[in-house]
Order: C-alpha cells, then sequence, then structure tokens
C-alpha cells in the first residue's frame, strides 16, 4: 500500500502544510488554572518535529466565565495564558510545524468529577444538557453578543500570535453544537427555532465575527458532528438535503475547512452512498474537509474509557477514500498521542513499530 497520497502539500489562505495528516484536538487537562505549561508547549513540539502536517490544539476556552468545567482545560484568554500559547506556537514553528488553536465554549455541562466548579452557572440556549437534563442558565441576548465577541477576540489572539489558522469547536454537544439541536435549543428569539436554518443564527454570527476580526486571507476550520455524547446514532441531518440546509450557510458565512467528526470514518452517512460525513460535506459545499474516526486503530475512542485498548491497523480504506476526492485532510488522534513519531513511521513503511492505544496515554504528556 502506497501512502504517498497523505503526504502531499496542503495549502489554503494562509494554510501552508507539508503533508495531509492533522492532529486531532484533545483535551489533555495539563494547564492548571487555564495557563499551558512548559510541559504542554513541550508535547506539541514533539509532533511537529515528527512531521505532523497540521497539529489542531486541545480545546482551549474563550473569555467567559462558565466557558469551561475544568480547571486544568486552558484558556485562550489572559496574558499568562496567551504568553503560554506563544510559547506553544514558537515551539511548533521552530520544529518546522503548523498549528491552530481549537476555540472552545463547553455551554451547559455535567459538574466536573474533581468537584470544581465555575464562579457563576453554566451557560446554553436554555440551560439544557441533553433531554431532561438541565444544569445552568439560558443565556441572555447580552450574554450571545459577548461570547460572539470572545470568539472573535480569541480568532484575532491567535492570528497575532502566529497561529496559522484557527478552529471553532461546534461539534460533540458543546455550546454551538447546543444551538443546532432543538432538544437543547428551545429559544423563542433570533437565536432559535424549528428549523436548522434558522438555529444556525448562532453559529453564523460566531462565524462572521471571527472573519471580520482575522480578515479574509486567514483560514477558519469548523468542527462538526452529526452524533451526540448522549446517543450516537444522532444525526442533526438526516438526509444530504438537511446537511445542506445546515452547512451550506456555515460555508457562505465564512468556514473555509469542516472537520467532520465522526467515530469511525468509513461508516457512510446515508443510505444508498458509501460517502462519509466528510465526503457529503465536501461535496455539499465545495469547501475543504478533514476526516476523522479511528484513522490507524483498531477500536474507537471512547472504548479506551472502559479499558478497551485499540491496536494498528490498516489505512488501505482511507486512502481509497482519499484518492477519490472525498476529502482533503485525514485527522489522527488517539495514535499521535500516544506516539509522536507515528506519521514519521507511516511516511517510512516501519508499521511494525507503530504503536497501540490504551487509556494510560491519557493520564500523561507523552
Amino acid at each position: 500500500m502506497s501512502t504517498s497520497s497523505l503526504f502531499r502539500p496542503f495549502s489554503l489562505k494562509s494554510l501552508n502544510i507539508k503533508n495531509r495528516i492533522v492532529m486531532a484536538p484533545m483535551t489533555r487537562s495539563f494547564s492548571p488554572g487555564g495557563i499551558p505549561t512548559p510541559d504542554v508547549a513541550a508535547y506539541y513540539s514533539r509532533r511537529a518535529a515528527g512531521d505532523v502536517g497540521l497539529i489542531l490544539s486541545e480545546g482551549t476556552v474563550i473569555e467567559r466565565v462558565s466557558s469551561s468545567n475544568d480547571n486544568n482545560i486552558p484558556h485562550f484568554y489572559g496574558e499568562q495564558a496567551l504568553n503560554g500559547w506563544a510559547s506553544v506556537i514558537d515551539g511548533v514553528h521552530a520544529a518546522g510545524g503548523s498549528m491552530g488553536p481549537q476555540i472552545w465554549h463547553m455551554g451547559i455541562m455535567d459538574n466536573h468529577h474533581s468537584g470544581w466548579l465555575p464562579a457563576e452557572p453554566f451557560e446554553g440556549p436554555s440551560g439544557i444538557l441533553r433531554p431532561g437534563v438541565s444544569n445552568g442558565k439560558a443565556m441572555t441576548e447580552a450574554d450571545i453578543a459577548d461570547a460572539i465577541s470572545a470568539y472573535g477576540r480569541a480568532a484575532a489572539d491567535a492570528k497575532r500570535l502566529g497561529f496559522d489558522c484557527v478552529e471553532l469547536h461546534g461539534a460533540h454537544s458543546y455550546l454551538i453544537d447546543q444551538f443546532f439541536w432543538n432538544e437543547t435549543n428551545k429559544r423563542t428569539d433570533i437565536y432559535g427555532g424549528d428549523s436548522i436554518t434558522a438555529r444556525n443564527k448562532f453559529a453564523i454570527d460566531v462565524i462572521k465575527e471571527v472573519r471580520r476580526q482575522v480578515g479574509e486571507d486567514f483560514t477558519i476550520i469548523i468542527r462538526l458532528s452529526q452524533f451526540k455524547p448522549s446517543d450516537y446514532n444522532f444525526k442533526l441531518a438526516k438526509t444530504s438535503k438537511e446537511m445542506e440546509e445546515w452547512l451550506q450557510p456555515l460555508a457562505d458565512a465564512g468556514i473555509d475547512i469542516f472537520h467532520c467528526s465522526q467515530r469511525r470514518f468509513w461508516e457512510p452517512e446515508f443510505e444508498g452512498s458509501d460517502l462519509n460525513f466528510a465526503g457529503w460535506a465536501k461535496k455539499i459545499t465545495g469547501k475543504a474537509t478533514i476526516t476523522v474516526g479511528s484513522v490507524g486503530l483498531s477500536g474507537e475512542f471512547l472504548a479506551a474509557f472502559r479499558g478497551e485498548s485499540s491496536e494498528p491497523s490498516s489505512l488501505t480504506e482511507l486512502i481509497r477514500r482519499m484518492d477519490r476526492g472525498d476529502f482533503d485532510l485525514v485527522a489522527v488522534g488517539r495514535a499521535i498521542l500516544a506516539d509522536p513519531l507515528w506519521v514519521q513511521k507511516i511516511k517510512e513503511d516501519r508499521t511494525s513499530e507503530l504503536k497501540g492505544f490504551s487509556k494510560e496515554a491519557l493520564g500523561q504528556l507523552l
């Protein structure tokens, strides 16, 4: 099997990377008080030195009091946190890599197992975390306006610090996704509605503000998911037409790349076609897409929390789809988390040296 397709360069606006492999954003919780440490900077630099094309950071939260449920999640605001991120991007660039921060607001959350809580209640479109569960307050229009501004400031800071792009986290039942979903968005104002087109407004306003702050030539990515952590079989868009109603307005608002989160990249999105989520997003919008989901490993991410290990697996099907033009970039999570040299080993066909993944890898910055 030739992996040459994965090692072509890719350029789009501010983003110029040496290959098609993306380090997927993965929460690490190694930033006490929200401040990225030298260990965090070294963790990312090792991936850059290992020839990852584009590194997307772990989720890093915007300047809202209750944007996080974990005191060890990094912030993307405030002098100390931004100085920490400056060290991260400087180290990545020195090692020959490219990077974008994933800008995040968690929205309504479960309380963290540590017992830590933010100084104000969690906030979301309607105070609802999932059907039947509330754990916070509905945002006022003033709250929404301030959050939109905070996304824009974070993106502007990313550009100022020298990052190569920025990603908005709009997946996995976090704030932007809570506005998308009718079960968590019960609003009757301009940010709610019966259709996905109506509930798109918050995301569209965030994207437009980010675009205003960074200009036309800076690459903006959005990460989206069909599934919910409370329902892995859920589909926000049940047909390709509904997906077009969801994604096309986001593309028109200023998104350059859709990062299409699914648990297994080979699973088709709709009956009658083997296209996955990223394949459909590219077909519908014409924009570049990133596929992700159990790339290079035998098991999916959440199984690791149940103590199930994953072993290296073939990339043949991934490359077949890429060569067909289904997507432009490939995000790899656990394999790169566990092994900074994964990309080099793939390129040099050192498959016997590939490592599996276990839960223990989550507990350290390898």
